[in-house]
């Protein structure tokens, strides 16, 4: 009889196995599981207190599990960083004062196990101009880039950054996400935690929201909209405005009334609208469009919270 081998499987770039960290009376990591493969740009949201910053510390090995086990690239969370393999920008943590930029780049690349150029580094990052500052004399946004130059100072496979764009004007900020899709076609895998969602709309090829701990959704950006399931309605009115007839409307979820426009979130969109027009009202610039990111993640998470409740 013949048999056929199984495939060979990959091992994940980062493998969480029902990892539970508690801090006192608070379960801030619950039973996480989830993978992360090599070229992913993977945006991990939620509110603040979902457990992202204790995620990150723990693949970053800062924090080990109460339970659970934690790998990247198929080792320990430690001996992937000593390897070199692991590129880590937090926003926790300090950077030497008495010091200037090239000085701390220079240090970062002689650390590292597969270094960059030092100069290379500090182009990357758009540094270089202020390379000869001292680093207690920078602004919020440049020690930001300082701190993604020290992250990115050698040849590793995963890159981690916690907030990363705070303080980063818009320019700054579109040149540091160019700069982060060149590294994730290259075969990087780059993991982002960020308040900003259109950030992850934008970025993320796949969308990780964590709630109390708990991996509530993943998948990519459109997939998650989907999930929420609702539906943006916005129209024009003219004359006066009866809004006790509009939260009366079928499957509303959401109204918003500004001046004559009218913003409505619906659980069946064509329902609303027909129940709007049998209401007598003649909207105009009518339009009918999917949830954004950033109204599907707090539609996920009010749902959840519903539950909880």
């Amino acid at each position: 009889m013949t048999t056929t081998a199984a495939p060979p499987t990959t091992t994940p770039v980062v493998g969480f196995d029902q990892v539970t960290k508690t801090y006192e009376s608070v379960r801030a990591v619950d039973g996480l599981s989830l993978r992360l493969h090599p070229g992913e740009t993977v945006a991990l949201l939620g509110p603040n207190g979902a457990g992202k910053s204790t995620t990150l510390d723990l693949l970053l090995g800062l924090k080990h599990p109460d339970s659970g086990t934690v790998g990247v690239f198929g080792t320990s969370p430690r001996e992937a960083i000593v390897a070199g393999r692991v590129g880590a920008m937090l926003q926790s943590g300090g950077l030497m004062d008495e010091v200037t930029v090239a000085e701390l780049v220079k240090l970062a690349c002689s650390l590292h196990p597969r270094p960059y150029r030092a100069a290379d580094v500090l182009a990357r990052a758009g540094i270089t101009q202020i390379a000869d500052r001292k680093v207690n004399k920078l602004s919020g946004g440049q020690a930001q880039r300082v701190r993604f130059a020290l992250a990115t100072a050698g040849d590793s496979d995963l890159i981690v950054l916690d907030e990363p764009t705070t303080g980063m004007d818009v320019s700054a900020r579109q040149a540091f996400w160019a700069t982060m899709r060149e590294q994730a076609d290259q075969g990087r895998t780059v993991l982002f935690a960020t308040h900003y969602l259109e950030e992850a709309d934008a970025i993320a090829d796949r969308v990780l929201v964590l709630h109390r701990g708990r991996l509530l959704a993943d998948g990519t950006a459109a997939e998650i909209k989907a999930r929420a399931g609702a539906r943006r309605i916005s129209f024009d009115l003219e004359g006066s405005i009866d809004e006790r007839a509009l939260r009366d409307l079928p499957f509303l979820t959401a109204l918003d009334v500004s001046g004559q426009t009218v913003r409505i979130q619906s659980s069946d969109a064509d329902a609303t609208v027909h129940a709007l027009y049998g209401l007598g009202a003649y909207p105009r610039n009518l339009e009918v469009a999917g949830l954004g990111l950033e109204q599907a993640f707090v539609a996920i998470t009010e749902a959840e919270e519903a539950k909880q409740s």
